[in-house]
């Protein structure tokens, strides 16, 4: 069997989000984000304390150093340095991710810090979020803020983690907030903004004369037609414009192709909506930041499978865990298909790893200007057993699904697509968005009572991968 070995200078790294792992949402003057208001009003999910990593990331860095975790995934929260969104600072925010920035540092971890991940200030939220011009100029200001404040502290940033899923499950899925359905006219709307902000960014750091890298995560799960027919194929197509291309012409290419504003016009025509307005002079803006965007990164987690669909939207998440339960059906788009040879997740994700070197080629051979890769998240959702602190929590399952999904990022290096790192999801235990505290992701177990930490199983496969930067057998 053949024997993969990473480079020296690769990253094995633990993700993590801000709204996902700190908790103290209401503490040292944090203003509200779009998730406070929309799950008070669910009434279901509490996502305070969440696994308490405002005050026990210390305690969570000196794993990753036991561990040899050499990276870690932080977003900032921006609520926490503009309560509002804009105008006044909150200086103990500020000061928070200083202190945490400089553990880092002394835990020897590097943190590669995002800007946005999924949670909006809600001032902004109320004057129109991503389809608001207001919002969209207060993120590059929060950003130039953030540049400054923390030059010399970081190194690699993000501008937005995966806004495809914000965009897509905002306007037409309807599970985040603020829960619109079938709006796809507004969710390519979101998109574009996204796309086209995210390019100011990228251009004001690099005019700024910062020394850093940054880059995009877009999360990638790479689509199929459930069999060779034209009318399957053509609906991978739709599904993978809608979720997939749209952003990776925006913010890798610099420009969108005909072909890709053909399939987006007839996903809108087809729900009787008005084509979104693709300005000249915005395309001037997004091809000077792909040119000098340092790095793109991939959250894969599954594959889609799609076949031909004429009906009316049909979406039902899977937020249970109750397997077989998903269902999505788009008008003007597809309907995903379960292939029974496949495994897949008790939330009905595709586990399918061959789709992680899919789509690290296509990226690889499609956009050019990319010249750097890092899988910033890769993981599987487990309902792991505690079964006493004597006793190691066993989550063989995950192990096998890392196991496959690294062989397919050891694959793409040798094949030559520079993938640089690879960072699970997630690094500890945390709150899930549509999920709450059933799903966990971590390669330790958070009690989230007592919030003591556990090794998993998985976490002492994944130490051994460091060490060697081999991948470990499963014991």
């Amino acid at each position: 069997m053949q024997q993969f070995k990473f480079p020296k200078d690769f990253y094995f790294g633990g993700a993590t989000a801000a709204y996902q792992c700190e908790g103290a949402t209401k503490e040292d003057g944090k203003g509200e984000v779009i998730w406070d208001k929309y799950l008070r009003e669910q009434g279901t999910i509490n996502p305070d304390p969440a696994c308490d990593f405002y005050h026990r990331y210390p305690e969570d860095l000196e794993l990753c150093k036991k561990f040899h975790i050499n990276a870690i995934r932080v977003s900032i929260d921006w609520a926490r340095i503009f309560p509002e969104g804009e105008g006044k600072i909150e200086p103990r925010g500020v000061e928070y991710y200083h202190n945490l920035f400089k553990k880092c540092r002394e835990e020897g971890v590097e943190p590669f810090v995002t800007l946005h991940h999924f949670d909006t200030p809600q001032a902004l939220q109320d004057k129109g979020g991503w389809l608001s011009q207001e919002m969209l100029d207060a993120f590059v200001e929060y950003a130039k803020f953030c540049f400054k404040e923390y030059a010399g502290e970081v190194r690699y940033w993000i501008t937005i983690n995966e806004p495809t899923s914000m965009a897509g499950q905002q306007y037409v899925g309807g599970t985040f907030p603020p829960a619109y359905k079938d709006q796809f006219d507004k969710c390519f709307k979101a998109e574009y903004n996204q796309n086209l902000v995210h390019a100011r960014i990228v251009n004001a750091y690099k005019e700024a004369g910062y020394t850093g890298q940054i880059g995009i995560v877009h999360a990638l799960q790479t689509v199929y037609p459930a069999t060779d027919s034209e009318g399957d194929r053509h609906a991978a197509e739709l599904k993978d414009v809608l979720e997939n291309k749209f952003y990776l012409d925006g913010t890798l290419a610099g420009k969108y192709s005909k072909h890709t504003l053909a399939l987006v016009r007839e996903i809108i025509d087809a729900n009787g909506q008005q084509m979104i307005d693709i300005k000249p002079e915005d395309e001037k803006v997004l091809l000077k930041a792909a040119k000098q965007l340092d790095f793109g990164g991939v959250n894969y987690y599954f594959s889609k499978f799609m076949k031909e669909y004429h009906g009316d939207t049909e979406i039902v998440h899977n937020g249970t865990g109750e397997k077989g339960t998903d269902v999505n059906r788009m008008k003007g788009v597809g309907e995903e298909i379960h292939p029974k040879d496949l495994p897949a997740t008790d939330w009905d994700w595709i586990i399918y790893p061959q789709g992680m070197y899919d789509q690290l080629k296509r990226v690889y051979d499609d956009y050019p200007l990319v010249h750097s890769i890092y899988i910033t998240e890769n993981g599987m959702g487990y309902k792991d057993k505690f079964e006493g602190e004597d006793k190691i929590i066993d989550d063989t399952p995950r192990i096998d699904y890392l196991k496959q999904h690294m062989e397919q990022v050891a694959k793409a290096i040798e094949a030559g697509i520079p993938v640089n790192g690879y960072f699970v999801w997630s690094l500890q235990d945390m709150f899930s968005w549509t999920n709450g505290y059933s799903k966990r992701y971590g390669l330790f177990y958070v009690d989230f009572k007592t919030q003591k930490r556990y090794a998993k199983k998985s976490a002492y496969w994944y130490k051994k991968l460091a060490e060697t930067r081999e991948i470990p057998p499963i014991d």
